[in-house]
Parts: structure tokens; C-alpha cells; sequence
């Protein structure tokens, strides 16, 4: 896959801007706040339809401005494929594949595989464990799209479930029911992905550390689930009435985490600064 040509308007601080780059390395230089990184927000844009910086869409439409587009041309295996976001502000993005519409965003993710690296990387050791949840999501669903999918039903029997819970009235137990099974059946599948995922990266994580570190630490991962205690929907059925209490659900894939192990030690806990960026 090579990117030809990007043009951006209205997108985050770049009024407009096109690019023709080179099929092998291509570099930005400019002084701060013109907007380098911003490119490279736009790029990824248009492989996931997700901006780095933020979650909110119309967050990256331009200060003062109604509207945003991003467009790029590709080349993918000798054919030219034309990719555009476009949106107005404060309403939904459109994502088109050489000019036709998706009729779901799931069936683009994995088109334009790709990886960012950032100085904001040391998050995913150091935050919470959404941010090594978002890392396997990302980098699963560029090549398996029955995963995207699993996880999209997963999400949003989750958030049914967690409205019903806070809800006042007392839930349907007949229609909880069937939200606690889209998520026990997805969740299970999700987690098996996830694993299979985990036990392929481990050597080749183990492989690049031991470079860096000239074989001084061993580094492992720990892949850590609520599915390792049984059937998912047991165990979500068996705290209801806790969830109900909270107002949210105690479990599922949702709160799955990764660990990471520095000689058999956390390194979130155990970790330096150097320690903790050749980890990332």
C-alpha cells in the first residue's frame, strides 16, 4: 500500500493543504503548531475513521468553520483506490471508497492497515487498562473484520445493559437476558481472538526487547480476562443484582487487561522511564 496524494480541508489547524508524496520515505519539516503531526492525524483519519487526539469527531473540524474533508489516493496492489472522510459539523461522517458511500464503517477498517507511533505511547504501560485494550482492538481489527464486528454487537448490548441498569425501574428480566447473551456470545468470541493475538505477539515482543537490552531483561505478557474464570455468561448473570447496585456491569471483555513484565515484575509498578519506552 502507498499513499499518492492527500488533501486536507478544514482539519484540525490545516486550512487546506495537498501532498503528493514519494512511494518510499517522506518526511515533515516545519516549526511548531503548523501543523505536522496534524497530517499524520489526517492520515490515520482515513485508515481507521478515528483521529489520535480525539474521540469526538467534530472535534477536528476547524475552528470557525461548518465543515471537514480529508482525501486520499492510493495505490494498493496496482490499483488506484480513492478514500474520503467527509463531514459537517456536529453531524455524522461520511466514508466513501472511491466515491460510494460504506454502509458500514466496519467494512473499511483493515483496507489501509497501519501503525502510529507517538510520544504519548508510554500510556499504554502506564494508564488504565483501556489503553492496552484499544491497542489490541486496533491492531485485531485491521485484519479480521468478524472481530470488529464482535466487538461493535459487544459494545452496544453493553451499553443497553448499563442503561437498563441505572435505570429506576426495574429491569425486564427477559430482555436483559437477551443483551447478557449478545455479550456473553461476542464477549467469548472477542476473547479468544484476543488471546490468539497474544500468544503470536509474545515471541516477537520478546524478540525486540532482547535487542534493545542486549538480552539483560526478559519481558513477557499476561493477557487477563473474566472469561478465564468460566462461561462468560455465568459470570456475568451472577453479579446482576451488584451491577444493578453500581449501575454499570462488573464484567465482561470490557475489562479485560494486558500486563506487562519486566523479569517477572509489573512494569507499570517495577518500570523506569527508559525501561517503560523500550517497552512501547
Amino acid at each position: 500500500m502507498i499513499l499518492k496524494r492527500l488533501t486536507i480541508l478544514n482539519y484540525r489547524n490545516i486550512a487546506t493543504a495537498e501532498l503528493e508524496f514519494s512511494p518510499k520515505v517522506n518526511c515533515f519539516v516545519g516549526h511548531n503548531g503548523e501543523g505536522k503531526t496534524n497530517i499524520l492525524d489526517a492520515i490515520h483519519f482515513l485508515s481507521l475513521t478515528k483521529s489520535t487526539a480525539n474521540s469526538i469527531d467534530s472535534m477536528n473540524v476547524r475552528h470557525g468553520e461548518e465543515m471537514m474533508m480529508v482525501q486520499g489516493v492510493y495505490d494498493l496492489n496496482g490499483i488506484e483506490e480513492e478514500i474520503s472522510i467527509g463531514m459537517k459539523l456536529h453531524q455524522k461522517k461520511h466514508v466513501k471508497r472511491n466515491k460510494k458511500e460504506y454502509k458500514r464503517l466496519t467494512e473499511h477498517i483493515g483496507l489501509l492497515p497501519l501503525i502510529i507511533a507517538s510520544p504519548n505511547d508510554t500510556v499504554i504501560i502506564t494508564g488504565g487498562s483501556e489503553e492496552r485494550r484499544r491497542l489490541m482492538d486496533v491492531v485485531i481489527s485491521q485484519y479480521d473484520s468478524d472481530y470488529m464486528n464482535a466487538l461493535t454487537a459487544y459494545n452496544k448490548a453493553l451499553q443497553q445493559r448499563n442503561a437498563m441498569l441505572k435505570a429506576e425501574d426495574e429491569p425486564n428480566e427477559e430482555i436483559m437476558a437477551v443483551f447478557e447473551e449478545i455479550m456473553a456470545q461476542n464477549g467469548e468470541a472477542i476473547y479468544r481472538k484476543r488471546n490468539a493475538f497474544i500468544e503470536e505477539f509474545i515471541p516477537v515482543f520478546q524478540h525486540f526487547y532482547q535487542l534493545i537490552s542486549n538480552g539483560n531483561e526478559t519481558v513477557s505478557l499476561n493477557y487477563l480476562s473474566h472469561c478465564q474464570r468460566g462461561p462468560l455468561l455465568d459470570i456475568i448473570r451472577r453479579d446482576r443484582m451488584k451491577d444493578r447496585i453500581v449501575g454499570y456491569s462488573l464484567h465482561g471483555i470490557h475489562k479485560d487487561d494486558l500486563e506487562m513484565t519486566l523479569d517477572g515484575f509489573p512494569i507499570k509498578k517495577e518500570g523506569s522511564q527508559g525501561q517503560n519506552r523500550s517497552e512501547e
